[in-house]
């Protein structure tokens, strides 16, 4: 078995995607960490698959409990006998609906024959019904033999053929325990029916050997009802993303020359102008080139109020537009689009499995063997020393032990609640990428934020021009926004903005140059600018006016980020830009507040105007005039005191912390780099988001202790009751039937369980 370089997860080399780098070899779980390897190693030659890799030509299944699992075809885990899944979802699978009209016909079929089974069983135990005046009680075992056996061997054969693979792969699970429970009580009755003669007469009573066939039947049933429920509940957890899929716009009106054309959303192509009307889905991801509307951005982000857009803002694909038609320009298609991305997403955390999963798994690779042995002591114990019939007892309660122990619920406890807390989480704009996420995420102790864009509206505006003696406004703003017209920082726009606002003109500027975390240089007819923070400018060895100091003192009082300009060494002026706090951004901290979790600050802005916002909103603690590197650095403090730290951001500057943190939070539609690095993506970038991530987490982990307690109590309570300990005392034995009844219920309630998550209030 080979290692994914990328994930770490055995990979069977005859069934991988594989890939060289100079010359070595690796394999590879699947395509996204195929993909991921080659980008990290920048390998530009496209690798050939494997011949011997069938994987990557078509349908991947894998074992939702044992991710390593993978193979081309539908099939069984030969290791938990789980029915596995399509490894990329899309919502829409047929083997999944095959697998329920199996156990559904099966199960109705077997209740049919079942019914009759136990009529006549009870026929015999109560005399008032004297089921002899109808059939003679010679014939009644032969036709409990014929009603009982399809339900065994046919609707219940797929138990035997994975109790057998779990004994050949050497990994017993719950569905050894049913085939050696089932099995025994079927086999034991069949014996007794067609070789009465070799029990001994200790057994017989009333003449004849006791029988188990209705035990076995009604066992089959309800454990084919509880998979038949588990399949239709992990059916359920897919919803989520057949919901995604449904919210694709089918078509678009395309424009090529002045002339519009409907055509489908596959033929379109990045670069192409599309039309959108009042009322329609917006294609694909894109920008609006002309035009404003309100948009419904619900579906993706979880808000209910219309987003307001114009020229040169973002809009979503499979959101819907309002009011306004608009021409937008598509920049992402395919699997690059956002809700392709979400959909990704969600399959691929549905299918990951959180650390506590590992103490499930850890107590089921023991649990299994020892509950075997328990049933052999429990055998050996009533057929020595229990009362007569003594190896009537002795089968019947062995049976119970290995019905009621299946460990089904412990395996089911974790994958359920991460299923349906995923969906729940896509559905209000969370996307999770890993169930470790999750169980990270509860633990956090420290959210560390940055404030342009997520404690602010990311929309700054020039809200006071201050210009030095000697200059005007104008001229002021006019240099200006022509050196920031080169620059790609978000205060930038808000100069450039002000400028066409004031009727500044803009020249073309020379040898530009930006400097990160301090400001921007260039040549304007021949005069060197400067602009940017005042350190910035001092380490330029620009002397201040001491006004102007005065004034900038007076703008970060007011929590505006000040701007200083100027020519050929001399200050110019200074600008004052606000970004006016998110409504949300208030509410957010109180509630983290509430959650016991310290809200820290981190900015590259002035530290006058960053205390100024965090005694507003109430932070805890604040580092200002960050420059980019130094957030990681911070992370790693605060990890170093002990905190659990969640980091949040959205840009490429970012994803080293985001990395470093215990949970990184990519905010918004932020940069590719900083999504993959993040275990979390909020597709509305705010506070608020990261509230509801964080509840959300909560309240799955907390579903999860209450699914392992359910799967716990059953078997802790039902093995020594099944065993017979109660019976010296109150004279109590648990029927093999009320064993599986039993089993089948803890399975029943850990589905029920998580699937209350759909409901929880974010």
């Amino acid at each position: 078995m080979a290692k994914d370089p990328i994930c770490g997860m055995n990979v069977d080399e005859t069934k991988a995607l594989s890939g060289q780098k100079a010359g070595e070899t690796f394999y590879f779980c699947s395509e996204h960490c195929r993909s991921k390897f080659l980008k990290d190693n920048k390998v530009q030659v496209p690798v050939k698959q494997d011949a011997k890799a069938p994987l990557a030509q078509g349908a991947v299944y894998t074992c939702p409990m044992h991710p390593e699992i993978r193979q081309d075809h539908p099939g069984d885990c030969p290791k938990c006998g789980m029915h596995l899944e399509p490894l990329n979802s899309t919502g829409e699978n047929s083997e999944e609906e095959k697998q329920i009209h199996s156990l559904s016909l099966k199960f109705w079929i077997g209740l049919a024959l079942t019914i009759p089974i136990v009529v006549l069983v009870l026929g015999e135990m109560i005399p008032a019904i004297n089921i002899g005046r109808f059939i003679p009680h010679h014939l009644l075992p032969f036709i409990q033999l014929g009603l009982a056996t399809p339900v065994v061997l046919w609707a219940g054969g797929m138990f035997f053929v994975k109790g057998w693979q779990s004994l050949i792969n050497k990994s017993l699970n719950m569905f050894t325990l049913i085939a050696l429970g089932v099995g025994a009580a079927y086999g034991y009755s069949i014996v007794a029916v067609l070789f009465p003669q070799i029990f001994p007469e200790s057994l017989k009573k009333m003449g004849t050997i006791g029988l188990y066939f209705e035990a076995a039947a009604v066992i089959t049933v309800l454990i084919i009802l509880g998979q038949l429920l588990e399949a239709k509940a992990r059916s359920q957890t897919g919803q989520a993303i057949k919901a995604l899929l449904g919210l694709a716009a089918k078509n678009a009106h395309r424009i090529i020359n002045g002339v519009e054309e409907e055509v489908p959303i596959d033929s379109i192509n990045k670069g192409d102008l599309l039309r959108v009307r009042p009322g329609e889905k917006i294609p694909l991801d894109g920008i609006i080139s002309e035009g404003h509307s309100s948009i419904d951005e619900s579906m993706i982000s979880g808000e209910p109020m219309p987003v307001e857009k114009n020229v040169g803002d973002r809009v979503i694909g499979a959101t819907v537009n309002q009011t306004g038609s608009f021409v937008m320009k598509t920049e992402k298609v395919g699997a690059e689009t956002l809700l392709s991305q979400i959909i990704h997403m969600v399959a691929e955390a549905q299918r990951s499995r959180a650390p506590i999963q590992k103490l499930a798994d850890t107590i089921s690779g023991y649990f299994v063997p020892v509950v075997i042995l328990i049933s052999i002591f429990t055998f050996t114990v009533w057929a020595i020393w229990g009362h007569d019939p003594k190896l009537a007892h002795a089968i019947v309660n062995a049976i119970a032990v290995l019905i009621i122990a299946c460990p089904c619920a412990l395996g089911l406890a974790t994958p359920m609640s991460i299923m349906v807390g995923v969906g729940r989480g896509a559905q209000n704009g969370i996307l999770i990428k890993n169930a470790e996420a999750i169980e990270k995420a509860e633990k956090v102790t420290h959210v560390l934020t940055d404030k342009t864009g997520t404690l602010t509206e990311g929309k700054p505006k020039v809200t006071a021009c201050v210009p030095s003696q000697g200059w005007n406004e104008q001229k002021l703003i006019g240099i200006a926004a022509s050196i920031e017209q080169s620059s790609e920082h978000p205060l930038a726009r808000a100069i450039i903005d002000y400028a066409k606002e004031k009727d500044a003109k803009l020249e073309s500027i020379q040898d530009f140059e930006s400097v990160t975390g301090g400001g921007i240089k260039g040549k304007f007819n021949g005069q060197a600018i400067i602009l940017g923070k005042q350190k910035f400018l001092e380490d330029q060895k620009i002397i201040f006016p001491e006004d102007l100091k005065k004034k900038a003192v007076e703008l970060q009082t007011k929590a505006q980020t000040v701007v200083w300009v100027a020519v050929d060494q001399k200050v110019i002026g200074v600008l004052g830009i606000s970004d006016p706090i998110k409504k949300t951004t208030a509410e957010a901290i109180e509630a983290l507040h509430k959650m016991g979790i310290k809200v820290v600050m981190l900015t590259g802005d002035n530290q006058k105007t960053a205390e100024v916002i965090a005694k507003e909103l109430n932070i805890d603690d604040v580092r200002a005039e960050l420059e980019p590197r130094s957030k990681q650095e911070i992370v790693k403090q605060f990890k170093a005191q002990g905190a659990n730290v969640l980091m949040a951001g959205d840009g490429i500057n970012d994803a080293p912390a985001l990395a470093q943190a215990d949970v990184g939070v990519a905010m918004g539609t932020g940069t590719d780099v900083a999504i993959e690095s993040a275990g979390i993506t909020l597709v509305k970038g705010d506070l608020i988001g990261i509230v509801k991530a964080l509840r959300l987490s909560r309240a799955v982990m907390g579903n999860i202790r209450q699914n392992l307690f359910f799967a716990f109590i059953y078997n802790v309570l039902g093995i020594p009751v099944a065993a017979g300990i109660l019976y010296p005392f109150f004279g109590i034995l648990l029927s093999p039937i009320i064993a599986g009844g039993a089993m089948s219920f803890s399975s029943v309630s850990v589905i029920g369980n998580s699937l209350r998550l759909k409901g929880t209030q974010l």
